[in-house]
């Protein structure tokens, strides 16, 4: 038992000497200085049964300080006691280059492929050797080689795709990388993968479809390079041509609309809008009712529709009507219950704000917020809008009945907030000031950033323009402008706007009445006129709080509705530098790098 117990505590000793002197080396590796990590790692390399890691970091630290007779003389022995290592010629190599003998260390290298085995191991471990030199053009050799050394022409494509991206020898990445999806089509998702992180550009993108292309005109049958091709329409956007090769796919696997609605869901994401009712169309008229996506197809196209027209900033009270009868035709075809219960809120906007019949609205959601069984949430959604539409009526004891009811429901939810945003603007409407202030300041803490924000904006609006006069008749008569503006009575507000001119010139709302005004005429689509508002704002009255609200107001004109890309970049850029405190900064940066092109 003695014996016993002495060998055990030999042997741990032994173990923790050894971890001791492997974090010393590693230490005076680190530090720099290689004498002393060369002792100890030739030490630690004649400990552990000649382990491979402590000999190449042994030859390192003597190259390190140009001890070259000892690095020399220790590869000798090495290789003349195990001359099947070949790793070995290639730290002979590297010896000699660091003597400047160039020609020595390729033979060297050359001897190493030359002797190289049948043996997939040690082919990744020479051509792993001279990866960690940089000399991919070997490292390339080597797998070649070994690839006919083993009778296997793809087994290393994957391991020389990476090779040639290190080269930067795209066509040869791209080339291998579909090498490896020819010989294993399950690795699809790690070659996109790969190539999302290493194709850079339209002209990588267009060497990718065009080797697709090459490789199906072989095979038009091998699935995964139709699924690529897709992939690479959808890095590019092109969602036209990505629908042809998801409809092919679906067709040709029996998925039932799967693939595509995925597809037209993306496009749709994308606002490519008109791909994306050709694809949800495509499950509609060509899968049908029996495919489990058809409803949801029916639904999205429904959607796609709707957006292409109202986010067009420019559509007819024909086309309104056509969306319009195809919201009916959808509930017509799946009745009106709890299920489309979104779909009724939606068509109860198209005819608020864009039919400009609120009764119809009034009466779609007063139906669909009791439909047996609805959803808690979707149910407030349709209440905080149903609130929405009375106020615009004029009716604003309903509008506050139904905000509150939503409040009460969800005290500390999102929905929650923006019920209390919405009845402490109807304070703010009947010129309560103070108690809406003290709403909006709670507010500010939201967790929503849309409210918080809004909530900020108003609370230092009302505090600036209540806290300079002796009356708030002038404020007053801003928010009474601001509801009827609300309410699309717009020749009204614009009475009220010039009441606040006429009798309170040189007041400190000027600012506030141009950005009113300018809000007006965006309902009105009357965009060269809101933007010269918008623009007189920023000329002169740069230090006031509207300034940085006309300015993102400006880019967004310009960027959709007038379609000045450079004017646009140029006053997000302004926003961002002039006023970079502002609630628009961080928003108007992304938007200014994606007008650029960053690709964010």
């Amino acid at each position: 038992m003695r014996y016993i117990f002495l060998f055990l505590l030999v042997a741990f000793l032994s173990v923790f000497a050894v971890g001791q002197n492997v974090k010393l080396a590693r230490q005076y590796y680190r530090d720099g200085e290689f004498e002393k990590a060369a002792v100890l790692y030739k030490k630690l390399y004649d400990a552990q049964n000649r382990n491979d890691y402590y000999f190449d970091k042994f030859i390192e630290c003597l190259l390190a300080v140009e001890d070259f007779d000892t690095a020399e003389k220790a590869l000798q022995q090495e290789l003349k006691k195990n001359p099947k290592n070949i790793r070995m010629y290639v730290l002979y190599g590297n010896l000699y280059e660091r003597r400047f003998d160039d020609a020595a260390a390729e033979e060297q290298y050359q001897k190493a492929i030359k002797k190289l085995p049948a043996e997939q191991y040690e082919i990744t471990r020479l051509a792993s050797a001279f990866s960690k030199l940089s000399k991919y053009d070997l490292a390339i050799q080597t797998y070649e080689k070994g690839a006919n050394l083993i009778k296997d022409k793809q087994v290393f494509a994957f391991n020389l795709a990476e090779l040639y991206r290190r080269k930067g020898d795209v066509p040869k990445m791209i080339e291998n990388y579909l090498n490896t999806l020819a010989a294993y089509p399950d690795r699809l998702n790690t070659v996109e993968r790969q190539l999302q992180r290493y194709l850079f550009g339209e002209e990588d993108y267009a060497e990718l479809q065009a080797q697709l292309y090459e490789r199906l005109q072989d095979d038009p049958d091998a699935v995964q390079f139709i699924e690529l091709l897709q992939w690479n329409f959808v890095q590019k956007k092109d969602y036209r041509n990505a629908l042809r090769q998801a409809k092919a796919i679906d067709k040709r696997l029996g998925e039932n609309g799967a693939r595509v609605f995925q597809l037209a869901t993306v496009a749709f994401t994308d606002k490519d809008y008109d791909a994306a009712i050709r694809a949800f169309d495509y499950i509609v008229q060509d899968q049908g009712p029996a495919s489990p996506f058809y409803l949801d197809a029916r639904r999205e196209a429904l959607r796609a529709r709707r957006n292409k027209i109202v986010e067009g900033f420019s559509y007819s009270q024909e086309e309104l009507k056509e969306i319009e009868k195809a919201y009916e035709d959808f509930l017509e075809e799946f009745g009106r219950n709890k299920t489309v219960a979104p779909i009724v809120a939606e068509l109860a906007d198209l005819e608020a704000f864009y039919l400009n019949d609120l009764d119809k609205a009034i009466a779609l959601l007063d139906e669909m917020i009791n439909y047996p069984g609805i959803n808690i949430k979707t149910q407030s959604k349709g209440k905080i809008s149903l609130g929405d539409f009375y106020l615009m009526k004029g009716e604003i004891w309903e509008a506050t009945l139904l905000y509150s009811q939503v409040d009460k429901t969800y005290p500390n939810d999102h929905l929650g907030n923006v019920a209390r945003f919405k009845n402490a603007k109807l304070s703010y409407y009947n010129g309560d000031f103070q108690w809406a202030q003290s709403q909006f300041d709670v507010l500010k803490a939201s967790t929503s950033k849309l409210i918080a924000n809004d909530a900020l904006d108003l609370s230092v609006f009302i505090m600036d323009n209540l806290g300079l006069d002796t009356t708030d008749q002038a404020l007053r008569l801003y928010a009474q402008a601001d509801l009827l503006t609300f309410q699309n009575r717009f020749d009204e507000a614009f009475e009220k706007l010039d009441s606040i001119r006429m009798l309170f010139p040189g007041h400190s709302l000027e600012d506030d009445v141009l950005y009113a005004e300018a809000a007006i005429y965006m309902k009105l689509k009357d965009y060269q006129r809101a933007a010269r508002l918008y623009t007189d704002i920023v000329e002169k009255y740069p230090e006031e709080i509207r300034a940085d609200n006309a300015l993102f107001a400006l880019a967004e004109l310009n960027q959709n509705q007038l379609g000045n890309i450079e004017k646009a970049m140029e006053y997000y850029e302004k926003v961002f530098i002039d006023y970079a405190n502002s609630t628009f900064s961080v928003e108007a940066r992304k938007r200014f790098r994606r007008l650029r092109g960053d690709g964010i």
